[in-house]
């Protein structure tokens, strides 16, 4: 225990560099565009317009501008816009009658976040964007894949955990299951067996949302350096989400430090060409993060 906390403190920049969960996917059809406008819009959208490109079949993207004037995507707005897949699923399938949290862009550290979110960007520009096309280019998309199935294989411990505490048994189940099998027959979690071969359904689940299960109000938003946008609320359950990563307490704190950073390559190389091309813009791209992300974690709880 000493040792975990030892590395959380030494290390947590560089540990804190794997994100969860934050997720919203880039639309990529005039069929997806409209499921999203049926979803809660800020102020900020109704008034800065919308992100759709409609020329050509080009998705839409939250990112940071590349020197030829189109976007390229920060890490932030990756972690975000990986969940627009699972907003649409919810606005199809959640009726009006079920509750949802009030969603309150409470930013009372704007400055502070801005300046920080400034200098993420830099750095997924200058440093992530660049190791990960080279990481594509040095490894095969199945290598890639597998590498990328084997973190989240053991990440099992949030999920479950999770579940377990907002009392969704059958979710806790599919994860335990998932584990065992993807364990075994999918080589140490190499393969997705589970979801590939058998149809076992991932139930994603973190400490910020059981904490909203159980009441706690999100609070100010937070953007911390290397870290993907965050609440105070779900910075606490960040912070222990990343205690229950099981291999910060059997491997030494170089092997620590190795994972961590391939793994944060890993989830960029996955998204390097997602948004290429895009031709339209968001005007305020921090306030845009912001909205999304205040949407996103608001339909959580009514997962």
């Amino acid at each position: 225990m000493k040792k975990s906390i030892l590395v959380a403190i030494m290390f947590a920049p560089i540990l804190f560099l794997r994100t969860e969960s934050v997720r919203g996917q880039a639309l990529e059809d005039m069929e997806q565009a409209e499921i999203a406008k049926a979803l809660p819009q800020s102020e900020f959208f109704k008034e800065k317009g919308s992100a759709v490109s409609e020329s050509d079949g080009v998705p839409i993207a939250i990112g940071i501008e590349s020197d030829n004037g189109r976007l390229n995507q920060g890490s932030e707005v990756i972690e975000l816009a990986q969940n627009f897949d699972e907003e649409r699923a919810r606005a199809e399938t959640k009726k009006d009658d079920v509750p949802d949290e009030t969603v309150e862009e409470w930013d009372p550290w704007e400055s502070f976040n801005e300046k920080t979110f400034w200098f993420n960007r830099q750095v997924d520009r200058f440093v992530l964007k660049p190791v990960a096309k080279v990481y594509n280019a040095a490894l095969p998309d199945l290598i890639r894949g597998g590498i990328a199935n084997m973190f989240d294989n053991l990440d099992v411990t949030r999920r479950l955990v999770n579940n377990i505490l907002q009392f969704q048994f059958a979710g806790a189940g599919r994860e335990l299951t998932r584990f065992v099998i993807n364990s075994t027959m999918g080589i140490a979690g190499f393969f997705d067996v589970a979801r590939t071969a058998l149809d076992i359904a991932q139930s994603n689940r973190d400490t910020g949302q059981t904490l909203g299960v159980y009441g706690v109000g999100h609070g100010p938003y937070l953007v911390l350096p290397l870290l993907p946008p965050l609440t105070v609320r779900d910075f606490f359950g960040f912070v222990a989400d990343q205690a229950m990563y099981p291999l910060n307490y059997f491997i030494p704190t170089g092997a620590i430090i190795g994972t961590s950073v391939t793994e944060e390559i890993s989830d960029r190389a996955a998204n390097i060409d997602r948004y290429e091309g895009v031709e339209e813009t968001v005007v305020d791209l921090y306030g845009g993060v912001r909205n999304a992300y205040f949407q996103r974690r608001a339909a959580d709880l009514k997962n």
